[in-house]
């Protein structure tokens, strides 16, 4: 029987995102196969978080082109975002809690390329009179992606319906990251 690749890195995310310090053991044994299996398509714990890391950040990138981020009204595209990222949003959480992915040059590249997408979109936001002024692009950024770790984490553990995420996290961002007429 063949092993399907893609379902072992999405057991490993539903390990490593909650655990990143899991043994291959556990891994293996959540997605359902024995360790020497796991193995025989990773090498070793580097090569199976670096690729979780590299498919991570690959479904970020499709997001971030899907959602067409540097086009439209910025709160509409961030929208369109949320819905796209939601349902990997454990992907996040695990890129969140994933240290040793710093150590990785590729992989610093590729989430810097990323970032500064974000954050040129939200400065954009910003001249467009759409995002709060007070607060730099580069922390919007940063707490956007941080609460989007965080509806992976509640959607994980069953405080979140994975059908409500999106909603969850496109209401409680926008309701803190708009500009209110007040402040203008």
């Amino acid at each position: 029987m063949a092993i399907d690749r893609d379902s072992v890195l999405t057991a490993a995310v539903g390990v490593l995102s909650r655990q990143p310090t899991a043994h291959l053991d556990e891994i293996a044994r959540a997605a359902g196969i024995s360790r020497a299996s796991l193995h025989r398509i990773f090498p070793g714990r580097d090569a199976l978080i670096r690729e979780v890391g590299l498919l991570a950040l690959r479904r970020y990138n499709t997001a971030l082109d899907t959602a067409a981020i540097e086009t439209g009204n910025a709160a509409d595209a961030l929208r369109r975002l949320a819905e796209i990222l939601a349902p990997d949003a454990a992907l996040c959480a695990f890129l969140a809690g994933e240290n040793q992915l710093f150590d990785d040059p590729e992989l610093c590249a590729l989430w810097e390329d990323q970032d500064a997408r974000v954050r040129a979109f939200f400065l954009r936001g910003q001249q467009e009179g759409v995002f709060r002024i007070e607060l730099s692009a580069g922390w919007l950024s940063e707490a956007f992606f941080d609460l989007l770790a965080g509806v992976g984490w509640a959607v994980q553990d069953g405080r979140l319906a994975p059908r409500d995420s999106a909603f969850a996290l496109i209401e409680l961002f926008l309701g803190g990251a708009l500009r209110s007429p007040s402040t203008s």
